[in-house]
């Protein structure tokens, strides 16, 4: 999907944020917020690979007095997000430690190999005080099916069912994700599993 076409990204990007709405991904990132404690004080959060900064106004909608930057590398992903934003690599985050309470990401890690998932993470615990905060695919062979099969029910953009279908195959099981957080040095994990919903979250105290 990076490498698509500007239009294109942005019709899967707005894919994207459609699937988080109607399949759990919003009900999962509002969760995680309240089992992270966010609803005991004002905090900062970093979302990276935020792409449309629909998690920005999740977040906002819920908790006023929170504050969200998004981080993405595309600009065309990133481009409708709300201020404040950075475009930037996650690999490379341009923050000294202990820059935000919480750092997220949803839908991301399933891109990347374990070393870079267990890097990733290692990096997002330096730039967060309190925790990392993870949503994203489970592995199943239920939504690898459902999701292409829904194409023309919810008008998927081509590239983002192909995607989707890598992505699902790429995915992570939880005790996966627990044990790449452990070899990150993350502390306490509070790890869920999301049914029917087919996603994986994870809370991972610094």
């Amino acid at each position: 999907m990076d490498e698509s076409e500007p239009e294109a990204a942005r019709l899967c990007v707005k894919n994207l944020a459609h699937v988080n709405r109607i399949f759990g991904g919003h009900a999962i990132l509002r969760q995680l917020l309240r089992r992270a404690g966010c609803q005991h004080a004002p905090f900062s959060l970093l979302d990276v690979g935020s792409a449309s900064g629909d998690t920005a106004k999740i977040v906002t909608g819920c908790y006023p007095d929170g504050t969200v930057v998004s981080l993405d590398r595309n600009a065309v992903h990133i481009a409708g997000a709300p201020a404040p934003k950075v475009l930037a690599d996650a690999f490379r985050l341009p923050f000294p430690p202990r820059s935000f309470d919480y750092v997220f990401s949803s839908l991301f890690l399933h891109h990347f190999t374990n070393e870079q998932i267990v890097g990733l993470l290692r990096d997002f615990a330096r730039v967060a005080r309190k925790a990392v905060l993870i949503s994203d695919l489970e592995r199943h062979v239920v939504p690898y099916l459902f999701f292409p099969a829904t194409k023309w029910i919810f008008g998927w953009h081509p590239i983002a069912v192909y995607d989707g279908k890598i992505s699902i195959r790429a995915a992570l099981r939880e005790p996966e994700l627990v044990s790449l957080a452990r070899r990150a040095g993350l502390g306490e994990l509070d790890a869920a599993v999301h049914r029917p919903a087919f996603r994986i979250s994870l809370v991972g105290r610094v």
